[in-house]
Parts: C-alpha cells; sequence; structure tokens
C-alpha cells in the first residue's frame, strides 16, 4: 500500500475541493420559496419580542411562554411579526420563545401585500450560530400527543373548536356533500 505525505494528502483534499465548486455546487440556501404573491427570501436579526406587548403594553413575563403572537424587532425599530413556522398551519412562537428579548437570527419569507406583511420563519439561532429547521412546534407536538402526522387532523384543541363550531367555523353550517 503506497504512503502519503501529509502534504500530499492536503493537495489533494485542496483539489478536490477546488474541483467540486467549479462543478457549480454550493452550500443551498437555508430559506425556499413556496411560490407565493409578495413573497422575498429574508435573513433578519433581531430581539424576539411580543407583539401584543409592542403594540398594545399588555406585557407577560417571558413572551407569554410561547402562547402569544410573538415577532422580531429589528435594529432600525421594524416589527415583523412571525405569523408561520415550517410545520403547516403552525405558527414559529414555539421555536421563537426560547430566545424571548433576546437577539435572534432567522431566515425565511417575508410575504408583503397590501395591508398586511408576515413575516414565515423556517429556520432559527442565536447570531453567531448555524441557522438550523424551525421545527419546535412538531418536536413539543409529537411530545405530547404522538406521531405529528397531520397533527392538524388530530390536535385535540383543533377537535374541540370543530366540535363548539363545526367544521366550516359557524356553527350548524355543513359542507355541500
Amino acid at each position: 500500500m503506497a504512503k502519503f505525505s501529509n502534504a500530499a494528502r492536503a493537495a489533494a483534499l485542496l483539489l478536490a475541493g477546488a474541483a467540486f465548486l467549479a462543478a457549480g455546487v454550493s452550500a443551498p440556501r437555508a430559506a425556499e420559496p413556496l411560490g407565493l404573491e409578495g413573497e422575498t427570501i429574508v435573513e433578519l436579526e433581531g430581539t424576539v419580542v411580543d407583539v401584543g406587548c409592542e403594540l398594545g403594553g399588555a406585557c407577560p413575563a417571558n413572551c407569554g411562554e410561547g402562547r402569544r403572537l410573538l415577532g422580531l424587532r429589528l435594529a432600525d425599530g421594524t416589527l415583523r411579526a412571525a405569523v408561520k413556522g415550517p410545520v403547516d398551519f403552525a405558527g414559529a412562537a414555539v421555536d421563537l420563545k426560547a430566545f424571548c428579548g433576546r437577539p435572534v437570527k432567522v431566515d425565511g419569507l417575508l410575504i408583503e401585500k397590501p395591508g398586511v406583511t408576515i413575516l414565515q420563519i423556517q429556520n432559527i439561532a442565536a447570531p453567531g450560530s448555524p441557522l438550523a429547521p424551525a421545527r419546535a412546534f412538531e418536536a413539543e407536538w409529537q411530545a405530547k400527543n404522538g406521531p405529528p402526522e397531520e397533527w392538524f387532523r388530530k390536535d385535540k384543541a383543533v377537535e374541540a373548536i370543530i366540535a363548539r363550531d363545526g367544521v366550516l367555523g359557524i356553527k350548524g353550517l355543513e359542507p355541500k356533500k
């Protein structure tokens, strides 16, 4: 078996890396577009805040433990409500609550339409740390309820709302058969 010097190994790794880059392979962009009208892929840094507290002064401890709408206050003072996370129909509060009052880095989609601008967070991290998928909702839900496949069809809170208000949100109104 042939022996290679450390310099030869380093040169081989360097050449392999150069070939990899020359082939056009690059690190994937973290946030993925959804094809929504008005969407822009963004990477933002800001402080996690309770939106109700910021706008109305009702400020429960620790951002309401993630039971309220959370968002980012950017360095320029802009408030971005984090309305959605990457798990179907779930908000981003579960991911953001661990950062309440602290700086955070996120990427995702900024969806700007006349009258409303929302932030859909896809990845999150403390500043200086690598971004990781914002999927805490799914993990928390699974810990309480079991496998999260189509969680919204098995969630006790969703079932209670449907029982109270009907499947279309109006008691007594039924879908056409």
